[in-house]
């Protein structure tokens, strides 16, 4: 390494470190460091230490002529150890960038890690003690400078509609891994994300955004690691503003950066957003026994919520061990620089924020009307992307459905437990349920949000897949090495008479058709209907519904189910197509239960019995009453289009029979249609029927089936 000798004054923003085709700036805030040093760290693993001598605003920062990407560095911020104050500054430990954009390496979780002797703790971990001053360089990972100059050539964000969205869920290396088109040394990459077998897939099933799992870099817990496990999911951040590295098929350092963009480029072309899950409401640091990587040796006070009664220990709203504490002005700039460089510099179209109710936590309530949100309401550049809550935490009063600001959408949970309940034969009312199909105006709508505010799921990677949730009634961890103490009990699931596993031909079809009945009411429910990435091929997690440490082929998509259960994927493609085809089921405003035009007796909306007669009150507190009907009027679409065109479309008739019997069910008088074809029945394996039948008509709904009839005449 040659010696630096130049060491200009730089400026305090932008933070982290920012090549500009000459030189480097280095910027770090710490309010409580007393000394910072810019460490460089050569290809040998040796050190160069820089003293940083110019602070703004508590802002270190330094402009080194001589230094361009690929650069590994790290800090280390002499300061206060003084943890019952709440400071735990540590120089023996090199400190990542929390502005960092590429990390090389990996962690070694030995003693140097961590600011307490690991043996003394184990006999009190409420007393570290001080730190044993073990130099953790070569032991943890290095940050790295990036080249930010990339050729987006003609990239425009697709900016689909939320109307006309639908979400599918995926993890980088799960629906990658095993897919035999697929390169193999870009399989579990972002480069093997975008080869046209994934996008044709993806495009096949009318997916206009892929959510992606978390690609933040993260680590891996010490504790999965002796148990020979990993972090999967990667919900265990310490870079805000980095593509995890292991994503990466281009080994280069600093390369996971491009082979992003690239990444959102190949979407971006092929019309599909890009939406990141973001774990903005905690890092990897962990409670106070754990390793010291970055925020916990800059700041510790800062980044973190710490207990008002005893400032040694953290508060925890996520069950990981802390808080960011989204309170403190830098650390909120943290989280809005991170967002808003996701948006222009990665170009990517939204994000869907984890645990979102611990991000508005003023003190201990919720609070919708946050700094958080208040600067996300007036921020030109993340105001405008596509916004979704994970709409609790597991502190208290952190179920907060209903209750985010007009920007955001929300994962309905109740929409999910709504829809479970009412097909596995549960107590769902059929009250309920009308509401969730129709967008959930209940929680929506007093907030001047519209029915696309609702995210419609009814799996996701957290729980059991859309496979498991018809074939199991327990969860079945064991693998994860907790004893199955881990993951949801209560799952709202039903295994259709036999647990797990069966040859018998009769439960496999009522299973494959409890698929496609929970498939056809995402699809057709009024909303933002997410997918989980598999449930279009039934993949199955052997009863496991927390895989978040089971990186193997129990969490990948097994490709092989594309042959095996082509007729679910065909379903899948089917109803998808359906709803892309149809306004109807994607209306930008709530149904009003009102006639088109003054006279008229057909409204926007009309719930009926299987008699073929409007619903009155008694009927809908039948208490667990599972069959009814719903008109859906596709000449009263009160929206006009993007030209402002009045949108027409088909009127419908969906006919929902979640009985474990034949249900005969009754066409409507002559007001509403003089004929029906039938377009979908999930009695058929595909979904497929030529049933056409005339006004009054009575029809046989096979046991637990749905039926949608389309006007014809």
């Amino acid at each position: 390494m040659m010696s630096i000798t130049t060491v200009w004054p730089g400026s305090p923003y932008p933070l982290g470190a920012t090549y500009d085709g000459a030189g480097t700036n280095f910027s770090l805030f710490s309010e409580v460091a007393e000394k910072v040093e810019l460490c460089l760290i050569a290809k040998d693993g040796s050190e160069e230490r820089i003293n940083i001598e110019e602070v703004d605003g508590f802002v270190w920062h330094a402009y080194l002529p001589t230094v361009t990407p690929g650069q590994r560095y790290g800090y280390r911020v002499h300061g206060p150890w003084d943890p019952s104050a709440g400071q735990r500054c540590d120089p023996s430990k090199l400190l990542l960038d929390p502005y960092g954009k590429s990390f090389h390496g990996d962690f070694e979780f030995t003693q140097a890690l961590f600011s307490y002797d690991l043996e003394a703790a184990k006999k009190d971990p409420a007393d570290t003690g001080v730190p044993p001053m073990i130099d953790s360089l070569g032991h943890t990972m290095t940050s790295v400078v990036i080249n930010p100059y990339f050729d987006w050539g003609t990239d425009r964000a697709p900016r689909t509609p939320y109307h006309e969205t639908v979400i599918y869920e995926a993890h980088v290396k799960g629906m990658t891994q095993t897919h035999p088109a697929v390169p193999e040394d870009q399989r579990g990459t972002y480069a093997g994300l975008t080869h046209p077998a994934i996008i044709e897939h993806l495009k096949s099933l009318n997916v206009t955004a892929i959510e992606l799992m978390p690609v933040h870099q993260f680590m891996h817990d010490h504790r999965l690691l002796e148990l020979g496990l990993r972090n999967y999911w990667g919900y265990n951040t310490f870079g805000f503003f980095a593509p995890h590295h292991q994503y990466s098929s281009n080994r280069h350092a600093g390369g996971a950066v491009a082979e992003f963009k690239t990444m959102v480029r190949t979407f971006h072309e092929a019309g599909i957003e890009v939406i990141l899950d973001v774990v903005y409401n905690h890092t990897a640091e962990g409670n106070h026994l754990g390793p010291t990587i970055n925020f916990r040796g800059i700041d510790n006070a800062a980044y973190y919520r710490l207990l008002d009664t005893d400032l040694r220990f953290y508060k925890d709203f996520t069950g990981t061990g802390n808080s960011l504490n989204a309170r403190h002005p830098h650390t909120l700039q943290l989280i809005m620089d991170s967002l808003r460089y996701w948006v222009l510099e990665m170009h990517v179209d939204g994000f869907r924020f984890d645990l979102a109710a611990t991000l508005a936590r003023e003190f201990y309530d919720v609070n919708r009307l946050s700094a958080f949100f208040d600067l996300v309401q007036q921020d030109p550049v993340v105001s405008q992307v596509k916004l979704i809550a994970e709409p609790w935490d597991i502190g208290e009063g952190g179920y907060q459905v209903g209750n985010f600001p007009g920007l955001w959408t929300e994962w309905n949970g109740k929409y999910r437990d709504t829809v479970r309940d009412y097909w596995r034969g549960g107590p769902a009312t059929l009250g309920e349920f009308a509401s969730r199909l129709t967008g959930s105006s209940d929680l929506y709508e007093a907030t001047g949000r519209r029915p696309s505010a609702s995210i419609n799921f009814v799996t996701c990677h957290d729980g059991f897949t859309l496979n498991d949730l018809v074939s199991y009634n327990e969860k079945h961890n064991e693998a994860n090495g907790e004893d199955n103490r881990d993951g949801e009990s209560h799952n709202r699931s039903w295994n259709c008479g036999v647990e797990g596993p069966t040859d018998d031909p009769d439960i496999l079809a009522l299973r494959a058709k409890q698929m496609r009945n929970i498939m056809g009411t995402l699809m057709l429910s009024q909303g933002t209907p997410m997918l989980s990435h598999g449930d279009e091929i039934g993949r199955t997690q052997l009863g496991n519904n927390n895989v978040y440490c089971q990186d193997s082929e129990l969490s990948w998509m097994d490709w092989t189910l594309c042959e095996k259960n082509a007729d679910q994927l065909a379903f899948t493609r089917k109803v998808t197509e359906l709803r892309k085809n149809h306004p109807v089921f994607r209306r930008r405003r709530f149904f009003e239960g009102k006639p088109i035009r003054s006279g008229d007796q057909v409204r926007d909306i009309a719930w009926l019995t299987p008699a073929g007669i409007e619903m009155t009150p008694e009927d809908w507190n039948t208490g667990l009453g599972k069959c009814v009907a719903v008109f859906l009027n596709g000449e009263a679409i009160p929206t006009p289009d993007a030209r402002g065109q009045r949108v027409v479309d088909d009127s419908f008739l969906l006919c929902f029979n979640a009985h474990d019997h034949v249900q005969d069910f009754v066409t409507p008088r002559d007001d509403y249609a003089r004929e029906w074809t039938a377009d979908l029945d999930t009695a058929d394996p595909r979904g497929e029927t030529d049933l056409v039948v005339a006004a009054g008509e009575k029809i046989s709904l096979q046991p637990r089936s749905l039926l949608v009839l389309r006007k014809t005449a």
